[in-house]
């Protein structure tokens, strides 16, 4: 560590180039060389979006046994264990606190060092994770210095700046990623923890966190094949991830978790990308997973007759007309479009802030090939000009552009709490999707009544509660104000020599 970075002076609004070089300088150029690979950016900066390092803690947060100590700004970790609090967590987050000294000294990593000592008990943790943020990690605080384990209890530290990881969703990866490459090594040197539900058949692991009932549903569409469905990643104990490993192939049914599938490509697993969504994606992605699994084509094609027709009525019985724009950070932006054409909608644009990776190719082929546009690191801006252009029956987006379509008098929804909160796969996703969009698509008509009515209240000269005209300036005011400012100006000056 050479101090290079410290609050009160570049600190954590340094920008991102500044605080990278800084983090390079002080020996995280490793770290920084991986991140920048795993997670590369778009044209622009990086997505706009809550703080990274929101994913990794959430991660933490979800397992059970698992500590997380969180190194980085105060009011940096204020914002994120408000946000765990606001999720839910009810979990205790760690802080290690810090000033200028005991960051340029070097003292504020043996403060972490005996945090981690008092926190690692047997009796109550499997495993403390600590995550430097962002001036920690500029500063070169070493992490990777501290024990691997405590009586037993693992130690995992991980880099998760702002400036080098774009989205929360990646965060996500970059602490799972760890989590797992820990459990593989320590598969490899012998005997581990027996995982708490073993499989009778052959597994698949699928990457990505799902809504509650997806898991099962994918279970039921490869029992036909003799497959059953491993412990999903992220994972909620640490003996999952010995299951999870253990599996005969990895769905990267979220494509962006690149840490992840790298540990399961080490563990000689086979990556299968896309996922289970409509007629046409789960016919090809039981294809592509029986033949991974080297199933026999028999087995694969009485998947296929068992779960296709059942799909096939859900997506009649529950048409979509309506043209429908997408967009998000959740990285299943692209399957939810590829279900919304084939229940009959028409999906002109589709944004998602994770990267293009090589497991998003098959769905970003399939909708390129029905006209849609898929912008990878899409900005807010560009999602919302797409929105405009398109001006589409339902624009299911983030908050900021959900707001902007309202005011424009266009039907919308949050994809996070709306979409994804519901089952995407199987007959039981196509059942869900078109009943929200269906609801949702009928409510045009409210929403031109209302921007007819509330016309020009709010906006402009009328923002602010008690105003119905434009505030009138006092005569005078501005001259006076500026020669009140010229004094003090001249008054301090005076004072300065």
């Amino acid at each position: 560590m050479d101090g290079s970075i410290v609050p009160g002076e570049s600190g954590c609004h340094g920008g991102r180039e500044t605080l990278m070089e800084a983090a390079r300088a002080a020996g995280k150029s490793e770290s920084m060389d991986r991140l920048m690979t795993d997670y590369p950016r778009g044209p622009h900066d990086q997505p706009q979006s809550m703080c990274p390092a929101f994913g990794a803690l959430r991660v933490g947060l979800r397992m059970r046994r698992t500590a997380t100590i969180l190194s980085g700004s105060a009011c940096c970790v204020y914002g994120l264990t408000f946000t765990s609090h606001f999720y839910g967590a009810r979990r205790t987050v760690g802080y290690v606190p810090f000033n200028s000294e005991t960051l340029v000294k070097g003292q504020l990593f043996e403060d972490i060092r005996e945090a981690v000592y008092q926190t690692a008990k047997p009796a109550d943790y499997d495993t403390v994770v600590v995550i430097n943020l962002c001036v920690p990690t500029a500063s070169g605080v070493p992490l990777d210095r501290l024990p691997k384990q405590i009586d037993g209890v693992r130690v995992i530290g991980i880099d998760v700046p702002g400036f080098g990881v774009p989205t929360h969703a990646e965060a996500k990866d970059v602490l799972a990623g760890a989590m797992l490459r820990y459990a593989r090594t320590e598969a490899e040197q012998g005997p581990v923890a027996r995982p708490s539900k073993m499989q009778s058949m052959p597994t698949v692991s699928l990457i990505g966190e799902l809504f509650p009932a997806d898991p099962p549903s994918i279970g039921a569409l490869l029992a036909p094949m003799g497959l059953a469905v491993a412990p999903q990643t992220p994972c909620r104990e640490w003996r999952d991830l010995y299951a999870a490993l253990d599996c005969r192939v990895a769905a990267a049914v979220h494509p962006f978790y690149t840490a992840a599938i790298r540990e399961f490509r080490a563990a000689g697993r086979p990556v299968v990308g896309s996922g289970p969504v409509g007629v046409e994606g789960t016919a090809a992605w039981l294809d592509a997973i029986g033949a991974a699994a080297n199933v026999a084509r028999a087995d694969i094609d009485a998947a296929k007759a068992r779960a296709l027709p059942a799909i096939e009525a859900a997506l009649a019985a529950n048409p979509i007309h309506a043209r429908i724009t997408v967009s998000g950070y959740e990285g299943s932006e692209l399957l939810v479009a590829r279900l919304l054409i084939e229940a009959g909608a028409e999906v002109p644009y589709v944004g998602t802030a994770c990267p293009r990776t090589e497991w998003a190719e098959a769905d970003r082929e399939w909708l390129a090939a029905r006209g849609t546009h898929v912008q990878f690191r899409a900005s807010l801006e560009q999602d919302m000009a797409a929105m405009m252009d398109v001006r589409p029956d339902l624009a299911a987006g983030t908050t900021p552009l959900v707001q902007k379509a309202k005011e424009l008098g266009i039907p919308a929804l949050y994809f996070t709490n709306m979409v994804s909160a519901r089952p995407l796969f199987g007959a039981a996703g196509a059942a869900s999707l078109a009943g929200i969009i269906a609801a949702q698509t009928r409510g045009a008509p409210r929403f031109t009544q209302m921007v007819n009515f509330f016309e020009g209240v709010g906006v402009k000269d009328t923002a602010g509660y008690g105003w119905t005209d434009k505030p009138q300036e006092p005569a005078g005011a501005r001259e006076r104000y500026k020669r009140q400012r010229e004094a003090k100006a001249r008054a301090t000056e005076a004072v300065g020599h």
